[in-house]
């Protein structure tokens, strides 16, 4: 028979307030978001001295996006940023991947030193001109790899995949060593299915940042036709701004000043693509950071 389990008047308590709490948290973090997107539907005046909450559009108007999209540096944009997520973030998992199983074996010669050596680049950063004149010497001054190599490998990343790695049995290993398995054998046919959780966050954490990314093409590129959107949409945020600080706003047959507008769409524009990657891997979110964050 299955046994039920009876809740005492302080576990309900408590359960109450927690939901309470999480309720209010959720909504201080959806907000913002929500009122982002229905700003950017709304008529350029109306959110000239717009005070208070905003729930649905004031009005309704697609004047802001039509503007922004209008600008081919969008596309070049968002042609680019594909390319530095997509390129970027498989070299950034293969070497992660390579490096964590490396320092991951038990008993290697010098493994010790090597991985406190790894660990030592995490917490020591030689600064932006170092950098530069590194980029500069390695001949990827104005390359887009410029915005992939240096940061090809995550240290912490690598550190909490070694620790996933950890956490499989190594009966398996020896296992397939036994049967003549190699070690690539084993990294890809059963550490990788196994930490696959850890995986795909490590995944979505370098995608990310390669969506946002936009201070690296800022110091390493000079060629707009390489510059990532992230970068395309700071000019036109900063563009606007100067023009309100020096009071000429856009405008729309000659009344709707788009300043304000702008700003929204191009906060939408630059968002929603990668929230949408979010639901596919949120379900490997508490697996995978919890398996590579307690060492087993």
């Amino acid at each position: 028979m299955a046994v039920v389990e009876r809740k005492t008047i302080g576990d309900r308590a408590f359960n109450t307030v927690n939901i309470a709490i999480l309720a209010v948290l959720s909504l201080v973090f959806v907000y913002p978001m929500w009122h982002c997107l229905m700003a950017s539907f709304s008529e350029p005046t109306s959110l000239i001295g717009l005070k208070g909450l905003l729930w649905k559009p004031n009005g309704f108007s697609l004047a802001g996006y039509k503007t922004v999209l209008q600008n081919k540096n969008i596309y070049i944009g968002y042609g680019n940023t594909l390319f530095y997520v997509v390129v970027g973030t498989v070299v950034n998992m293969v070497l992660t991947i390579l490096g964590g199983y490396c320092i991951s074996r038990r008993g290697s010669m010098l493994m010790r030193p090597l991985t406190l050596l790894i660990v030592f680049t995490m917490y020591v950063d030689f600064g932006l001109v170092p950098s530069f004149l590194n980029i500069r010497d390695l001949s990827l001054y104005n390359s887009r790899w410029a915005l992939i190599l240096p940061g090809a490998i995550s240290t912490y990343n690598m550190i909490v995949l070694r620790t996933a790695i950890y956490a499989v049995p190594r009966s398996l290993e020896e296992s397939a060593e036994i049967d003549g398995a190699s070690d690539w054998t084993i990294m890809w046919r059963i550490l990788i299915p196994c930490i696959k959780a850890t995986l795909a966050v490590i995944a979505l954490g370098y995608v990310v940042g390669h969506w946002n990314s936009w201070f690296g093409a800022s110091i390493y590129l000079r060629d707009r036709t390489k510059f990532p959107l992230q970068l395309f949409l700071q000019e036109i945020l900063i563009a606007n701004s100067q023009s309100a600080a020096a009071g000429e706003g856009s405008s729309v047959d000659g009344f709707l000043y788009m300043d304000e507008l702008l700003k929204y769409c191009t906060i939408v524009i630059s968002t929603v693509p990668i929230l949408c990657a979010y639901p596919f891997v949120q379900k490997y979110f508490v697996s995978g950071m919890m398996l590579g964050s307690v060492k087993g």
